[in-house]
């Protein structure tokens, strides 16, 4: 049952992917031929008026097909003489870069916004924790160094900051070197200068706050903390990349493919729905972010090309497009094979 809400978590993020692609090209007036989720043969089908609605047997994606996605330079003589029958005007690759782009680009933004309902969702149910301090610990760093319950922290050694997490990652991050804490004190700022503290107990470095915590927000406070929330994993997801890409990764611990995310969802069904749900929503960020990759054959990648298109005026030849969008399929199909079997040989920790 676990598993089975685990997949179902994952086809909700995939789902709502590929319903922006569709409905903003239904917007654009491009015919959608088919929308498939998962991959393989298919195992359910429903015509509808002009498109082909299909649940693949592996639901490890998905598409939407577009009239006029290809061109013509990479169509057979039979799909190019049933694309006769259709509008211009309905075809993909005539609609102007700024609305293939809106395209595109839809698929990623919808995965954020998933992020943010479902986020609003859970803590207008339990809550959230508040940047302003509940408790200082005696005799800790932020007592000796003058922070006092009430204060609530707004950035950290200059960086704003919007929730807990931004907070806790700053003073993990500086762990044994000072960092200056800008409170709001009765309407009064200061800036605090605090060093970290290893805990033997935790294994962290602390600081010994905590935070005070906001047990029935309505749906306007919710939806808010969970904008901020969702502009947080997006930041931490962009440096995580930033990281791997620069060798300051880890391969072990950063990256999880199929079977991590099946366990990982699994084991968040155990402790409840609404921890999947929240799983669910830290998911749907990751996926758009990846999807923003300026990589061929991703949304980033088909993205980039569409703004060189948009600068210069000119279509990128379609003999590069077809080069790159190989180097992205062989790279990511390598990807996958690679991140499944390191999935099973090096399990994720978290």
């Amino acid at each position: 049952m676990n598993y089975l809400l685990a997949v179902l978590g994952l086809g909700a993020i995939i789902i709502v992917h590929e319903f922006g692609h569709y409905i903003m090209a239904k917007i654009n007036g491009v015919k959608v031929n088919s929308f498939t989720i998962g991959f393989g043969p298919k195992i359910i089908t429903h015509k509808g008026k002009e498109t082909e609605y299909a649940l693949s047997i592996l639901p490890v994606g998905g598409y939407v097909e577009m009239a006029g996605m290809a061109e013509k330079e990479n169509m057979d003589e039979a799909q190019i003489k049933e694309e006769e029958d259709i509008d211009p005007e309905r075809l993909f690759r005539n609609k102007t870069p700024l609305q293939r782009l809106s395209i595109i680009i839809a698929g990623p933004i919808m995965n954020i916004v998933l992020a943010i309902l479902l986020f609003a969702a859970y803590f207008n149910t339990f809550g959230y924790a508040d940047t302003s301090l509940a408790e200082v610990t005696e005799n800790s760093a932020a007592s000796e160094a003058g922070m006092l319950p009430g204060d609530r922290i707004l950035k950290v050694n200059g960086d704003k900051v919007y929730t807990t997490e931004d907070i806790s990652l700053g003073v993990s991050g500086a762990k044994d070197s000072e960092i200056t804490m800008e409170v709001d004190r009765n309407g009064e700022i200061y800036n605090i200068d605090v060093t970290p503290r290893f805990d033997e107990e935790s294994q962290a470095y602390l600081i010994g706050i905590r935070f005070g915590v906001v047990s029935h927000p309505s749906l306007a406070q919710s939806i808010g903390h969970s904008v901020d929330e969702t502009c947080t994993l997006v930041v931490q997801n962009c440096k995580a990349i930033g990281r791997l890409i620069t060798g300051k990764g880890s391969f072990k611990s950063d990256i999880g493919g199929p079977v991590a995310i099946v366990k990982i969802s699994s084991d968040a069904a155990k402790a409840g729905v609404w921890s999947l749900v929240r799983l669910v929503a830290m998911m749907s960020i990751g996926v758009g972010i990846f999807n923003f990759m300026p990589m061929p054959i991703l949304d980033g990648g088909r993205s980039v090309l569409l703004l060189i298109e948009l600068i210069t005026r000119r279509k990128v030849p379609v003999k590069v497009e077809n080069v790159l969008n190989t180097i992205g399929v062989v790279f990511l199909f390598g990807l996958m094979i690679i991140v499944t079997i390191k999935d099973i040989l090096f399990p994720m920790a978290y």
